[in-house]
């Protein structure tokens, strides 16, 4: 079910600055017919830090309710109080998610032990699978390897981890102490390959937002067997990966899917629309991919 190509789904906004229920309900829809194979609502890449808790389950419910099980319904559940992530969970499960994804406590900087405790009770009080998230690069904290295996042997409904560090040396450690049930999905569009070769599943995706299809292609083709297909389609999708990080992601992601018509792309303060200079660059880079005219 947590394979292949899911896409850490934008959150829509509309003008006056609320979430835009036409546009997310359109974009599930459309990531339904071009072959995504899971969705993430309410992550990172959704300005999960800063939807109102109200927003953030509404977000959920209204994931779930479209999907109509047609595709799996991820859950962001991540906080820096670990209370705040008990009430997240409890609810995506409550609504009918399959899965949550929980963030590592950002800004306080829990130790090991504590991040054990943290992921430990959150699993043990909510009967969903859950999916750990790791990225240094924006908590400030990064779960080691044994701590993964640890929480992964202790706790049955922890399935496995978004993996965003960028080090594949401990993403390889961390496989050699987990069994092959464990769900290691990348976190990074351009070492998804990579990531892949070492026993990844899949990828939540910050590309997969603007192009489906071909994150889905790449990852099946590697799973089942096509190398040669992945590689050729990794390599070609380097260049317009680099660019949606541009500037602090979603607002690169966001721009693209506004100039490709599918939603307005109305970010929240602090982040701010992307500079003329490099939106001029995005748009080049999505006529050379095709994505519009």
């Amino acid at each position: 079910m947590f394979k292949g190509s899911i896409p850490a789904l934008v959150t829509p906004f509309n003008r006056k600055g609320e979430v835009d229920e036409e546009r997310l309900r359109f974009l599930i829809n459309w990531h339904i017919r071009n072959k995504t194979d899971a969705i993430l609502v309410c992550g990172t890449t959704g300005e999960s830090a800063t939807l109102s808790h109200a927003e953030h389950k509404k977000v959920v419910k209204m994931a779930v309710e479209e999907a109509r099980g047609r595709i799996p319904i991820i859950a962001g559940a991540g906080s820096n109080s670990t209370s705040e992530a008990l009430d997240l969970a409890s609810f995506a499960k409550s609504v009918g998610a399959e899965a949550i994804l929980v963030i590592t406590p950002y800004y306080n900087k829990p130790t090991q032990e504590g991040l054990y405790q943290h992921y430990k009770i959150i699993a043990r009080k909510v009967n969903i699978p859950l999916i750990i998230y790791n990225v240094p690069s924006r908590t400030g904290i990064n779960i080691l390897p044994e701590t993964v295996a640890r929480i992964y042997k202790d706790c049955p409904n922890v399935i496995g981890i978004k993996e965003a560090s960028g080090s594949l040396d401990q993403i390889t450690k961390l496989q050699s102490l987990v069994d092959r049930k464990f769900v290691l999905l990348s976190g990074s569009d351009e070492i998804t390959l990579p990531i892949l070769s070492v026993g990844g599943v899949g990828v939540i995706s910050v590309l997969a937002n603007i192009m489906p299809r071909q994150t889905h292609n790449l990852v099946e083709s590697f799973l089942r067997g096509n190398l040669k297909k992945a590689r050729a389609l990794q390599l070609y999708l380097y260049k317009i990966i680099k660019m949606l990080f541009i500037e602090t992601n979603p607002i690169p992601v966001k721009t693209a899917l506004g100039l490709m018509g599918l939603i307005k792309p109305f970010l929240r303060l602090p982040l701010y629309r992307m500079s003329k200079e490099n939106e001029a660059k995005l748009k080049a880079i999505l006529k050379e991919y095709r994505l519009i005219k």
